[in-house]
């Protein structure tokens, strides 16, 4: 029944599977001709196969993605040592940890408490408005995650909008905007933060997110907020005139309710100076880089399951998002045979060879790809196999120009991050509405475009007083912690020059 179904499902897509076949396999004759090995035209070729999926096939990504990772081990491209090794376990369990100390606020009403509090402010307009749910989830993304986010900045659209009897999709196109450009603000707010930082060599820290990306993202955000107030001027004048009409006949914005909150927000604010605070305590207790930060999380949902045993499988089994991770898992490891099979190291000599090390000219080409990627594949695809590349490249700026490029590139298209996926399903579900993908593109672009020149000229500004890779590493050891090189895990590794990288093309 099951198969049939699928079938059924694989056959409305009509010509996809050929299309997708027929690309993969000139992107592989392509690679072929260009004297890419047998292993490299494999890898090249399957990651290209699951990126066009997630495009084509949005409900099949799973599916395909072990069939990918079944391939690959089939043709001994990737062996099961090196699978484990790239999976990226550390990123999984701290996303599970997140996940369930979420669920655990959820349902103490955290979050409940933030919506009664903007609908109890006095004298809302809509520009008040509008401005409460952009900062509202872009914080809420700094320290919860943007899939969080949006779901409860959403939430309180709706009522307000169903109170006011007006059209919700302006508003949640302009929230899921600050929700995208508000996630780069921190390592929790988006997983290619924590990806990113886990993968820069060495590892980024929570302090080194606010020191370089959080204040372009306020940047950003400020002028997000411009560009959105402009665009729907109509609809929050609109918005600012039924607030008005309800305001004299001393209505407000829906039912006040009291609700505890205290708790919960004791163990969010304890999580986040933990979390905050991870890199003093790796050093006092001469950890690996990222240890707590890892950890943290993990202890965390541990104590609240036992706290709330009796709720404790249904955390595990609802709250954490078991289908996005399992993706992620074999994505990572698909990803992971573009370095081993030496693939990303030529496309870092080509980068080389073409720029040499002028930032100037990487940092905006580095934007630019991480954007345009972003807004039409999942930005973690992007990410995990641009990483390796940006790192072969061994400049800090690079980092924070994948990072800024992937979260800002998301507001491109209404398929361009997660979050836009889940806002977009709340309100079909709701209102069995949908917004035009032309209609979100004309606003996208020019959000992303304004964003993207934002994080340039950050990162510019920033990049003479950004630490180099040699100075970070060097910083790493001097206290005594663990190092992860880029040759592995050799603490005596000296850093080369990306004119030094070998060259992996077959003589």
């Amino acid at each position: 029944m099951a198969s049939a179904e699928a079938r059924r499902g694989i056959l409305r897509h009509g010509g996809r599977p050929l299309i997708t076949l027929a690309v993969s396999g000139l992107v592989g004759l392509l690679a072929h001709s260009l004297g890419l090995d047998r292993s490299q035209v494999i890898s090249v070729t399957i990651f290209l196969v699951i990126i066009m999926s997630t495009l084509l096939f949005w409900q099949f990504r799973l599916a395909i993605a072990f069939v990918g990772i079944g391939a690959l081990m089939g043709t001994n491209v990737l062996t099961l040592p090196t699978f484990i090794e790239e999976c990226q376990l550390d990123v999984i369990l701290f996303l599970v940890g997140m996940m369930v100390t979420v669920g655990v606020l959820k349902e103490l009403g955290l979050f409940t408490w933030i919506i009664q509090s903007v609908i109890a402010i006095k004298g809302m307009t809509g520009k008040r408005f509008v401005a409460i749910i952009v900062f509202l989830g872009a914080f809420m993304a700094c320290v919860v995650d943007e899939v969080t986010s949006i779901v409860f900045v959403a939430t309180l659209i709706f009522q307000v909008c169903d109170t006011l009897k007006i059209r919700p999709m302006p508003f949640i196109i302009i929230a899921v905007m600050g929700t995208n450009v508000g996630s780069a603000g921190t390592m929790l707010g988006n997983p290619v933060g924590i990806l990113i930082g886990q993968n820069a060599e060495p590892p980024l820290s929570f302090v080194d997110f606010l020191q370089w990306s959080f204040p372009v993202m306020l940047v950003g955000l400020a002028a997000t907020l411009g560009i959105l107030t402009w665009w729907f001027r109509e609809d929050i004048r609109l918005l600012s005139e039924r607030l008005e009409a309800r305001r004299e006949l001393g209505l407000g914005l829906g039912p006040l309710i009291q609700v505890p909150y205290k708790r919960s927000l004791a163990i969010l604010v304890g999580m986040i100076a933990l979390i905050g605070s991870h890199h003093f305590l790796e050093r006092t207790l001469n950890l690996a880089p990222n240890t707590v930060l890892i950890v943290a999380p993990l202890v965390i949902a541990g104590l609240l399951m036992m706290w709330r045993h009796e709720r404790s499988r249904h955390y595990i089994e609802a709250d954490v998002e078991w289908w996005t991770l399992l993706f992620f898992m074999m994505l990572f490891a698909v990803a992971g045979t573009l370095e081993h099979t030496h693939v990303t190291s030529r496309i870092a000599d080509s980068f080389h060879a073409a720029f040499g090390g002028r930032s100037f000219i990487l940092i905006p080409l580095i934007l630019t790809l991480s954007a345009i990627g972003s807004a039409f594949v999942d930005n973690i695809v992007f990410v995990a196999a641009f990483m390796p590349v940006v790192n072969k490249l061994q400049q800090t700026p690079l980092i924070w120009a994948l990072l800024l490029g992937t979260c800002f590139g998301g507001n491109i298209t209404m398929i361009g991050s997660t979050a836009n996926i889940v806002a977009l399903g709340m309100l079909e579900k709701r209102y069995r509405a949908s917004i035009r993908f032309l209609d979100w593109l004309k606003v996208g672009i020019v959000v992303g475009l304004v964003t993207g020149l934002i994080a340039w000229a950050g990162v510019a500004i920033l990049a003479p007083y950004m630490p180099t890779v040699e100075q970070r590493l060097q910083n790493v050891r001097m206290h005594g912690q663990p190092a992860t090189t880029p040759e592995g895990e050799n603490p005596n590794f000296e850093m080369r020059n990306p004119k030094q990288i070998p060259s992996t093309k077959p003589k």
